[in-house]
């Protein structure tokens, strides 16, 4: 009885004191632990690692690549062969105006390059270079390369398969063509589960990776240029009133639909990149003579045994990691902006995906990781990681930029948001109904994220964020290994369209036309 007595205080004290430790965090401390062990638990399933030479290899990471350098081969270099073509649709060459769609060519690719270039271009090449070094960033642009591949047969797929509703409204993505197309090969019943699987990864991966990392860097970045911790008007527990503001814009956007998302992105997608861009470059001319130097520890480090821990296959996952991340190629989530397109011709918007990962990794992930590496930021003591990291290499040479880096933060994640949202959104609708209550209902729901996001510690947003964002890349990269000869035939006959003499107007029956011929 006395040692039942014993246990019983002894739990009572324990409770107590956990009780006191809670009553003592605050409000974002309680976020944090409340989701930080659920996103735990998703990350160690999704990223399965096989030890390999002592160093774990996530297979994830090998499914998407391999698949990345399948299609590169199966099409013939079209991330190189088609790239005067995606410039020239972009352009407004083909474009069809009674086409049935809601958006043109350019504004589909700013929606999609809104929802990729974004924090990750900013906060995660950061994270791959102080995990990785230096050499991180080559393997990053390998995986922007054979990632264009990726996107062309997942666009090209969204259109095909999509569905135009009466009001004129679209919905598209690997949900429809897993369903519809592995239907038409037979296989009816593992479609619907492949694309319900898919849709319910995409909303994990909405809420995840295109809200919380992106409010919780945002919000970092803020609390860093207006006071810190102690003095800003969102530290010290306050967080999340910075998300709330923030929701209120997003549901703002979000509310008018795919034509509402694309008049804003078509708008501030260029703003942002030309405001970033001439910093980084700022930066680079301040510190021109080190960009040689910059460049050789770039590809040295890559294949260097004693980089990092792990040596070359260390910084190869690091590098590979956050450039799939960035550019989302194989995860199959920018097809379902690319399926909003006013065209006929499905591989017309495949030509114009590719673009994607060249804009998101090759060019602006590049310029990123050259200012740090020719800061030297990654090497100080202070710099941290993420944001923090990018935010000091940008000081060195501008003391006042962090002011600039956090307008542009913000104007990243909210574009990345307000994109993500409408993935969200197809994902939330193909399973409980294209109506209204289903719309409002997940537009209510993201933004309670863009709240809960803020004040997260990045370890756990990171990780519930990969984790959901390559679960999609599971069912994704099985319908496009099926579908793959569809899209092959169709870009072969678009390509003979293309270079026929004639200036017929583009539609399926001057495509055929010319395939026939050829």
């Amino acid at each position: 009885m006395k040692r039942t007595l014993l246990s019983a205080a002894l739990s009572l004290g324990a409770c107590s004191t956990l009780l006191a430790q809670a009553n003592t965090m605050t409000i974002d401390q309680k976020i944090d632990a409340a989701v930080a062990p659920t996103a735990q638990f998703i990350s160690d399933i999704i990223f399965y690692e096989l030890p390999v030479g002592g160093i774990g290899i996530p297979l994830i990471l090998v499914w998407l690549l391999a698949g990345a350098a399948f299609f590169t081969v199966y099409l013939g270099f079209i991330n190189i062969r088609g790239f005067r073509h995606s410039l020239d649709i972009v352009r407004g060459k083909y474009n069809q105006a009674d086409a049935p769609g809601e958006v043109t060519h350019f504004q589909a690719l700013t929606a999609a390059v809104s929802g990729t270039v974004g924090l990750g271009n900013i906060a995660g090449v950061a994270i791959a270079i102080s995990l990785g070094g230096p050499g991180a960033t080559f393997w990053m642009i390998v995986a922007g390369l054979l990632g264009m591949s990726s996107k062309f047969v997942s666009c090209t797929l969204g259109v095909k398969y999509r569905d135009v509703h009466a009001d004129g409204t679209v919905s598209g993505g690997p949900m429809h063509y897993l369903n519809k197309g592995l239907k038409e090969r037979g296989m009816a019943g593992a479609g619907k589960f492949l694309a319900a699987f898919f849709a319910i990864m995409c909303i994990g991966g909405a809420i995840g990776a295109g809200n919380m990392f992106q409010i919780n860097q945002a919000t970092q970045q803020i609390i860093a240029v207006t006071g810190g911790e102690a003095g800003s008007w969102f530290g010290d527990g306050n967080a999340w009133v910075f998300g709330l503001l923030i929701a209120v814009l997003v549901g703002l956007v979000i509310l008018g639909g795919m034509k509402s998302i694309a008049r804003v992105t078509e708008k501030v997608v260029p703003l942002m990149c030309a405001i970033y861009i001439i910093a980084a470059i700022i930066v680079l001319v301040s510190n021109f003579t080190l960009i040689p130097g910059a460049m050789a520890a770039i590809f040295e480090g890559a294949f260097s045994a004693t980089a990092v821990g792990g040596g070359v296959v260390g910084v190869m996952l690091q590098g590979l990691r956050r450039g799939m991340f960035s550019n989302e190629a194989g995860i199959g989530s920018a097809s379902i902006a690319h399926s909003a397109v006013k065209t006929n011709v499905p591989v017309t918007e495949g030509f114009v995906g590719l673009l994607e990962p060249f804009i998101d990794t090759v060019v602006v992930c590049t310029i990123t990781a050259l200012v740090i590496v020719v800061t030297g930021a990654y090497q100080m003591d202070a710099a941290g990681d993420g944001i923090a990291l990018t935010s000091t290499a940008f000081a060195t040479v501008i003391d006042w930029f962090p002011v600039v880096l956090a307008a542009a933060v913000i104007l990243f994640a909210f574009s990345t948001m307000i994109t993500w949202s409408y993935y969200g959104l197809k994902s939330w609708t193909y399973l409980f109904g294209h109506n209204k209550a289903a719309s409002v209902s997940f537009k209510l729901l993201f933004c309670a994220f863009v709240v809960l996001g803020a004040p997260m510690q990045l370890a756990s947003v990171v990780a519930f964020s990969d984790a959901m964002l390559f679960a999609m890349s599971i069912p994704n990269m099985v319908g496009l290994y099926m579908m793959a000869p569809t899209v092959k035939r169709e870009m072969q006959d678009f390509l003979a369209y293309a270079r026929s003499s004639n200036n017929n107007p583009l539609t399926k029956e001057a495509v055929k036309a010319e395939a026939a011929k050829a």
